[in-house]
């Protein structure tokens, strides 16, 4: 009886060495994307790669493997850059699971994180480095890391880190590592800036395109609704309504994003956002409580448009527009994962045609226009203070009948004169209870000619004696 043709594709064949094929399949890695079973063989014999393909479709693994591999061959380190701190720590989980059972040890040098730690890192001799541009410039200037002994190098979404300005500092790193070694560059897609440098710093490369530049994960269903943009937010209220599982918003700006996150709040959703003015740590339980349930929407920049690997997210929303049309491929690409369906839905204002075309022309399609439904009434606005209260100006009168401003009333801030802290000198000091180290801490001496001035209580401020009605007498006496 002859036996059933394997038509489904598997890890075995492509090269992989048989413990890590054990470790594949104890991590339920089952079925290889059409970009690991390009990539793999060739990344095995040592050749430099170039990958292109849609985002979420395993790239990771298609350099995490052979890199693995070919370090437990011989001595040597990797050393893999990445343009954000959420990536890093995601390439980090992934390299981790792959390794850690066979003894491979990492270090992750982001910035946002406390340098000691990845110190103490370093000092371990991990194999795999994993960082961001401009903390490993960091660490190279101040010669706690040597990149001498790299014999792998792996630029992971190049083109973002181009796109955010890393150029001077990859040229930097890449001049510290060894010109014998092994480098593969992914992205999703692939700017004249890349060719350049492959043309320079990687010999005789094999171009492994699963799809072509700018094409975006095939089973995201992709709407755009023209909306005005005072109406964006009773849109986005109808579309939490209408779907009811995980949402990913992208907004342009991190002020857009708080505010956007504290109205979906308002609206009776859970919600976080990630965006540069947020900690690490605050980035980090966002995401978190994003992938165990804690908060069903979460709203991003694009700071996140490559860094979030949660997988069943239902609906990407892009409340704002990008501003580069190839960052629409990488946010639609966080919804529609690893083969599974997803939905994207885009706001864009009326006077956004020519940003609509930028993207129609990238992906070589046009965006389906939706008609607007009925949208929901306002809400009322969110009681969570979006700035600092500052104390306002009193406009109760004195209680002494004349200026706010006098002696014996209140202040122009309603509070009482005598409260105020003057702010010249060191008299605003000593008003405050602090004594100069230039001088005494009290008595009558000589030295201490402070202490003549008489008491220091009052309207008056700083080290003046209280005027008393004699004073205004005599000043009236001299008019």
């Amino acid at each position: 009886m002859t036996q059933p043709v394997q038509t489904t594709p598997i890890f075995f064949g492509l090269g992989i060495a048989p413990k890590l094929l054990e470790i594949l399949d104890r991590l339920k890695y089952v079925t290889p994307t059409p970009i690991q079973i390009k990539s793999i063989p060739i990344a095995i014999e040592g050749k430099d790669v170039i990958g292109i393909a849609q985002t979420g479709t395993g790239k990771t693994l298609a350099f995490g493997i052979p890199l693995i591999q070919r370090l437990a061959q011989g001595k040597g380190k990797a050393l893999i850059i990445l343009p954000t701190r959420e990536l890093a720590l995601q390439v980090d989980e992934t390299i981790k699971k792959l390794g850690q059972s066979i003894g491979l040890r990492t270090a992750v040098l982001i910035g946002g994180a406390a340098m000691h730690g990845q110190l103490i890192a370093l000092r371990g001799k991990p194999h795999v480095i994993i960082a961001t541009p401009g903390r490993l410039i960091d660490h190279l200037e101040q010669r706690t890391i040597s990149l001498t002994d790299v014999n792998i190098l792996v630029l992971d979404e190049a083109d973002r880190m181009l796109d955010m300005g890393f150029a001077p500092q990859i040229n930097k790193i890449l001049a510290t590592v060894p010109a014998q070694r092994q480098t593969m560059l992914f992205s999703a897609t692939m700017p004249a800036e890349i060719v350049t440098i492959a043309n320079k710093y990687m010999k005789l490369p094999v171009r492994v395109e699963i799809a072509r530049a700018g094409t975006a994960a095939e089973r995201v269903a992709q709407e755009i609704f023209v909306v005005r943009k005072d109406d964006k937010i009773r849109l986005l209220d109808k579309m939490l309504t209408d779907y009811h599982g995980t949402v990913l918003v992208f907004s342009r700006t991190k002020h857009g994003a708080k505010k956007i996150a504290r109205d979906v709040r308002n609206m009776g959703h859970t919600s976080s956002e990630i965006h540069a003015n947020r900690s690490l740590a605050q980035r980090r339980e966002a995401l978190d409580g994003f992938k165990n349930g804690k908060y069903r929407v979460l709203v991003a920049t694009d700071i996140a448009a490559r860094g979030i690997d949660v997988k069943g997210i239902e609906l990407v929303i892009n409340f704002d527009l990008p501003d580069n049309a190839e960052d629409y491929v990488h946010r639609i690409g966080r919804t529609g994962r690893a083969g599974h369906e997803g939905r994207a839905i885009s706001f864009a204002t009326p006077d956004q045609t020519s940003d609509v075309r930028a993207i129609e022309r990238l992906m070589r399609m046009n965006l389906p226009k939706t008609k607007l439904p009925e949208l929901p009434p306002h809400r009322a606005p969110s009681k969570e203070p979006e700035f600092e209260s500052y104390p306002q100006r009193s406009s109760r009168p004195s209680s002494g009948g004349g200026s706010s401003r006098s002696f014996g009333g209140r202040s122009s801030y309603g509070r009482p004169a005598a409260a105020r802290t003057p702010t010249y000198g060191r008299l605003a000091g000593e008003a405050r209870g602090h004594i100069s180290a230039d001088r005494p801490a009290g008595g009558e001496s000589n030295d201490n000619p402070w202490a003549k001035r008489g008491p220091r209580t009052g309207g008056g401020g700083g080290g003046r004696r209280p005027r008393t009605p004699g004073d205004f007498a005599k000043k009236r006496n001299r008019w």
